[in-house]
Parts: structure tokens; C-alpha cells; sequence
């Protein structure tokens, strides 16, 4: 019993910050699992051209082509926590480095290091269940994002997050009506929060039907 509780506590570590050999493995997991639910959460954003957009949480961003080919001119910038997980996103992502069309940097998950006004989009995927301090957290995107500026969330229900056994240790879940109060705190006004369902195989290994959410809120 000790074992399962140690392996999920362990899964759970890797999936708020994935390091070492298990870490690239997750990653891909992640990466696999979530293409819908960061598809939705990139549409949601509806990228123009020349749009400056910062990502937070990219994870290996194998995803980044979805993203620049968007529109023309796009510049984006993703931040992370796991030094893994920048050093992935910039190998998969060598052309686009090098174009200087795109940079991946670490950070503390808690101040975002630019100045303010500074971003037309911004989005995160699964990572709202990790701030440390959300409702600060939440007021470092709202002074990054220029006035007029989007700023889209992809998550899964908490109803649904609360029936995977790894969802125990250190994640704090959300309903549509939370991330609704969370916006309201920075002074972000909700312009949508679309609902989703798909089937996909969970962390554990097995295939589940998850409900997820895209909240898209406007400076």
C-alpha cells in the first residue's frame, strides 16, 4: 500500500515539475494527453499577427508549431519551472530558437521577470493546479498583459481531477466559478469560459472521459 501511495506521490512531483530520465518520459505523457485540451486553449487566444505571447508551464512545447503558425510574426516566449522541461522545449524547438522567433527561460512559478504591459496573448495548460499563491500569481499576468490584451486557461474540472488518485498530493483544484473569482481578483473580466469533453489515456495508464474548461479573460 505504502508503494502505490509512494508511486503516486511520486507521478504527482513529476507532473508540477518533471526532472531526470522519468521526467522526459512524463513529459511526453503530458504532452500527449493534453494536445487537445492546449489545441483549444491556443484557438481560444485567436492570435493576430505580430501578437507578442507568453506561455507559462510549456512543458517540452512540442506543441509551438500550433502556436507560430497561427498568424505571421509571431514572437513568443515560454517561461518554466522545470529546468528539464526549458532545456526539452529548446531542442524541439531549435528552428524556431535560433529564427529568434522563440525563447524559453526559468522562473520562480511566482514572479513573471517582465516589464508590464508587455504581452498581446498569454496562456497556461494545467498548471493553475500548482500556484503557489494564485490570486499574486494571477496579478503577475494581469501586469505583463497589455491593456486590451487575452489571457486564456486551459483546465480540467475539479470534479473530474478529484476522482485520479495522484490529484491527492499537492494540487489545488478549481471549478469554472473559482477561476471566476480567481480573474475578478487581478480586475480580469471573463469574456468566456467554454466547456469540452474528450477521451484520453489518464496518467496511470487508463483511458478516462475528462471534462476540461478554456477560460479566456481580457485586460
Amino acid at each position: 500500500m505504502n508503494s502505490d501511495k509512494d508511486f503516486l506521490k511520486q507521478l504527482a512531483s513529476q507532473l508540477s515539475c518533471p526532472k531526470n530520465t522519468e521526467g522526459i518520459e512524463v513529459a511526453n505523457m503530458m504532452h500527449d494527453s493534453n494536445i487537445g485540451m492546449t489545441q483549444k486553449t491556443i484557438a481560444a487566444l485567436n492570435i493576430s499577427n505580430g501578437d507578442l505571447i507568453l506561455e507559462l508551464g510549456h512543458g517540452n512545447c512540442k506543441h509551438l508549431p500550433e502556436i507560430l503558425n497561427s498568424a505571421k510574426d509571431i514572437s513568443y516566449y515560454g517561461l518554466e519551472i522545470s529546468e528539464l522541461m526549458q532545456k526539452q522545449a529548446t531542442e524541439n524547438n531549435i528552428a524556431a530558437t535560433q529564427g529568434n522567433k522563440a525563447s524559453f527561460h526559468l522562473y520562480d512559478g511566482q514572479k513573471i521577470p517582465f516589464s508590464e504591459n508587455t504581452f498581446h496573448k498569454i496562456l497556461t495548460v494545467n498548471t493553475i493546479y500548482f500556484w503557489e499563491d494564485a490570486d499574486a500569481f494571477i496579478k503577475e499576468i494581469y501586469r505583463v498583459l497589455k491593456p486590451g490584451g487575452y489571457f486564456a486557461i486551459g483546465f480540467a474540472d475539479n470534479d473530474f481531477m478529484e476522482s485520479l488518485p495522484f490529484t491527492a498530493y499537492g494540487f489545488d483544484l478549481y471549478s469554472k466559478e473559482m477561476v471566476y473569482n480567481l480573474a475578478e481578483v487581478a480586475g480580469f473580466k471573463i469574456k468566456d469560459i467554454s466547456s469540452f469533453t474528450e477521451k484520453i489515456k489518464s496518467k496511470t495508464g487508463d483511458e478516462v472521459e475528462r471534462l476540461f474548461y478554456v477560460a479566456v479573460a481580457e485586460k
